[in-house]
């Protein structure tokens, strides 16, 4: 029945806008940051906002989007600029991640039977306020990186001692005739520590490190290393 319903719908559900970036970066020095918004179909209604990464945390956040509604032109551009109140809970040694979502609403068409939907689209919003150690270029060097045992079963762990995230999109290890690769992407936190389990043994006592890092530019850097079990070692970015 579902089915026949739908059947007697057109359906329209296609992406009409485009961000300038994968990823908006807010320096705590700075009093906003700002990304653009293209629209490349019809005329559409824009609305944006920010949530926490926390699941079920719905405390205020000291931030905000203008403008938080905006009608936009066929082929036209507009301008999103996120502001900070300059006081909140938020750490200060450290950064935050959060989520800026965009999502277009399109224009009423006539006739009838016609469902329309909503497209939102959802990038990191990173904050780093001022004067935190390091810079988020060498964070991706900076993780340790460890062959060992976690309740009994061979694991790789990764500590990150900075004060920034650093998101993985891949980590490889290789040995003599042995392969594994760790593919699922994820993001390790400031101060997080992160036990990565692997199928292959043989790979516990020694193998040659590979992994794939996001920068601040959504761009995919290489870094690699040597491990043998039971030292800690830091890798180096590959040479282009």
């Amino acid at each position: 029945m579902l089915l026949t319903a739908c059947l007697g719908f057109s359906l329209t559900a296609q992406a009409a806008i485009s961000l300038s970036g994968t990823r908006l970066i807010f320096e705590g020095k700075n009093k906003e940051a700002s990304i653009i918004v293209r629209n490349e179909g019809s005329k559409v209604l824009v609305q944006s906002w920010i949530e926490i990464d926390t699941p079920g945390d719905s405390g205020e956040l000291p931030f905000a989007v203008t403008p938080p509604l905006a009608k936009m032109q066929p082929n036209g551009q507009q301008l999103l600029r996120v502001l900070y109140a300059g006081k909140s809970d938020l750490p200060t040694n450290k950064e935050t991640v959060l989520w800026l979502n965009v999502q277009e609403v399109p224009e009423q068409v006539d006739g009838e039977n016609t469902l329309q939907l909503a497209i939102r689209q959802r990038i990191k919003l990173f904050y780093r306020p001022a004067g935190i150690s390091g810079t988020a270029a060498d964070a991706a060097t900076g993780l340790t990186w460890q062959l060992v045992q976690q309740a009994g079963k061979p694991a790789l762990r990764v500590v990150n001692s900075s004060a920034f995230h650093v998101p993985i999109n891949t980590v490889d290890l290789s040995a003599t005739a042995q392969q594994e690769k760790l593919t699922t992407p994820f993001m390790i936190a400031p101060g997080e520590t992160r036990y990565l389990t692997l199928k292959n043994a043989g790979i516990s006592f020694q193998a040659r490190l590979s992994f794939k890092a996001v920068n601040d530019f959504g761009g995919v850097d290489t870094f690699n290393a040597q491990l043998v079990s039971g030292s800690s070692v830091q890798a180096q970015r590959a040479t282009p």
